[in-house]
């Protein structure tokens, strides 16, 4: 609260006029920099809460520098005509559907491969006269590469931004599908599994970017949807990927799917580079309270990270940490079961019970469609459990997980044993709806253990369970070439094994606690906000004695200051910030009035400079309450000009 008399001279002030008051408030459409949709539109956006739905959880009041803070990033091009969202959703589920479709993409694209195969075979022959082992190392290859980038994958996720790894890793192996059927052509297997395995190099980067994606658009509390809403993806993926490939290759042949699928993920690519942004500060169309949201709930040192490295990263807690391992286990687990899946299912519906490819295709990809529902249905109740309070989040990883993994396993058993297609589809049907909630358990694990290195984990554990997509092919292309009809029981029960073993595993060892290694480092722990004392200046022609400078000033260097919380700072006050205020008439930064600068009788009914400096206020001293650990309170407007009093 301040005053402004009016005046005709600078250094001279009327009597008899008493200053008016004015408030000023800051909108909540105030974006406090340029760019944005704000600025350009002149608006704001409805609402009350995060995206303009639901209210903030919490009630933390907002710093007075926090708008200033919120400096929007400059519209591109594109963004002046058609603006960067999708109506019906906030930025960070539009984020996660984008991922969503990009996984279907990438795991669509893996099935391709084997619908090509089954119509090599459907036509009598030998598919381009490859050997047993010319089709596993086919089959293998794509995790040759996938398994090497898993681990560099974090990391390069951590130093650039991870939503442009992600998108560049997909637009690339889309790029390279298109060379698949041209290899092929070749007659050649090796060209092929040249092919394959830098498709498999690119998109071993996908996992781990997409959680260094998560640490900052994910608030705590919707870790699970948000995750489980993008992994879902890559069991849709098959959905689609497995009748897709099985129409065009019947229809057209088998080069259509390559070819599809390629242009499909760049023109994918186009509409994430458009929609999708590293984190929340950088994308111009959000609205201002789903970002305070988001950064609220994550912390104030989210906005600016600092990234770990090859040096910083704890190994050796890493190494010694069984809640990690109960990650990698499970990983292990399930991905021996999902690429069994995607690369023999048709196959064991085609030689078991008979089916037609396109048949193989439709009736092959109820599972994974029920699994798609289940997914993100199950990240939404881990959610829910969690946030009320009804289960602690290691037990909610625990039950989900375990319950997941345990369920499939039985019913891979009746699979292993049916004698009809009704029964062994009911029972696959069910084991992999079941798997469906595990994904709300280990997948999402990493970011309750270790948020800071989630990437890395996500790397670390995930390269491991690609060991498994290299190991299937190998183990069971000799068994299906022996006995196409009768080797399925025991790749079935072998099946069922391996997710009882890593259920029990999971069981005794999961944490969903933030482990002691993966606290920040001190310097980076979050402090409350409090004025910098740099901006704090003695220097009169800096905006006088004790005067409180602009808040931020972006662009520039920031002040050097040691932040301490509010609590801790007595001795200075903030009455609020001027210099970004619209129109404002008391942002005048460095034109204050120095006390010599005054007439020794300027007016005030006969107040000298004098009496003018001793009834001021001096805003460097502590008053009295400050003294005692209080905040000094200042004067009133009576307290300083008295002769200004009606009588």
């Amino acid at each position: 609260m301040m005053f402004y008399p009016d005046c005709q001279n600078p250094y001279l002030i009327w009597s008899n006029i008493k200053p008016t008051f004015e408030n000023f408030e800051v909108s909540k459409g105030y974006h406090g920099g340029l760019g944005g949709y704000e600025e350009m539109a002149g608006g704001e956006r409805e609402g009350e809460g995060p995206g303009g739905g639901v209210a903030y959880d919490d009630d933390r009041p907002d710093s007075p520098a926090s708008f200033e803070e919120i400096e929007r990033p400059p519209l591109r091009k594109i963004d002046k005509y058609c603006k960067a969202e999708c109506p019906c959703m906030s930025a960070r589920y539009t984020i996660a559907t984008m991922a969503c479709i990009g996984f279907m993409i990438a795991f669509g694209m893996r099935c391709n491969m084997s619908a090509a195969k089954l119509k090599g075979e459907h036509n009598g022959t030998a598919f381009m006269n490859w050997t047993v082992a010319t089709e596993s190392h086919v089959d293998s290859s794509f995790f040759w590469g996938y398994l090497v980038t898993q681990i560099p994958g974090g990391f390069v996720a951590s130093k650039f931004p991870a939503n442009k790894v992600f998108g560049l890793s997909i637009a690339c192996s889309a790029t390279l599908h298109l060379f698949v059927p041209v290899a092929m052509t070749m007659m050649h297997g090796h060209v092929v599994i040249c092919v394959r395995i830098l498709q498999g190099l690119f998109e071993g980067v996908t996992y781990p970017a997409c959680h260094g994606i998560w640490r900052f658009w994910a608030p705590p509390m919707e870790r699970s949807r948000l995750a489980t809403l993008a992994f879902s993806g890559s069991y849709a993926g098959v959905v689609v990927g497995l009748p897709l490939s099985g129409l065009l290759a019947d229809a057209v042949g088998y080069q259509a799917p390559f070819y599809a699928y390629g242009i499909f993920g760049i023109v994918w690519y186009i509409f994430w580079l458009w929609l999708c942004f590293e984190n929340p500060r950088k994308h111009p169309a959000i609205s201002i309270p789903e970002l305070k949201y988001i950064e609220k709930s994550l912390g104030e040192t989210s906005a600016h990270p600092t990234m770990p490295n090859l040096k910083t990263t704890p190994w050796k807690q890493m190494v010694r940490s069984m809640p990690l391992y109960a990650i990698i286990v499970a990983n292990f687990c399930r991905s021996w079961n999902f690429y069994l899946l995607v690369l023999f299912q048709s196959s064991f519906l085609k030689h078991k019970f008979h089916f037609r490819i396109e048949e193989a295709g439709f009736v092959g990809s109820l599972p994974h469609l029920i699994m798609t529902t289940i997914v993100p249905f199950g990240g939404m109740l881990a959610d829910h459990l969690r946030k009320n309070g009804i289960m602690s989040t290691t037990n909610v990883r625990k039950l989900f997980n375990c319950g997941g993994f345990g369920m499939e396993g039985i019913f891979f058993l009746f699979v292993a044993h049916a004698k009809t297609a009704t029964g062994a589809m009911f029972a696959l049907t069910c084991g992999v709806a079941f798997s469906g909630f595990a994904i709300s358990g280990y997948n999402v694990n990493h970011l309750d253990i270790a948020p800071r290195y989630a990437s890395i984990l996500m790397g670390l554990s995930n390269g491991i369970g690609t060991l498994a997509g290299i190991i299937v092919p190998y183990a069971l292309d000799g068994l299906i070439m022996k006995d196409p009809e009768g080797c399925w029981t025991t790749v079935f029960t072998l099946a069922a094994c391996v997710h009882l073993v890593g259920c029990t595993f999971y069981a005794i060892f999961a944490s969903g606690e933030l482990q002691p290694w993966a606290e920040p480092p001190p310097e980076e722990e979050q402090k409350v906000w409090a004025p910098p004392m740099g901006a704090i200046t003695e220097d009169p022609s800096q905006g006088g004695a004790g005067g409180y400078m602009k808040e931020t000033s972006f662009g520039e260097a920031p002040p050097t200051y040691t932040e301490v919380s509010q609590m801790q700072q007595t001795s200075t006050v903030n009455y609020g910030a001027t210099g970004h205020v619209a129109n404002n008439p008391f942002a005048m930064a460095g034109a204050t009035i120095a006390e010599e600068s005054l007439p020794t009788d300027g007016g005030m009914g006969g107040t000298s400079a004098a009496s003018y400096a001793a009834t001021g206020y001096d805003y460097t001293q502590p008053t009295a309450p400050a003294a005692m650990g209080q905040l000094p309170q200042m004067p009133s407007y009576e307290q300083q000009y008295p002769q200004y009093q009606t009588q």
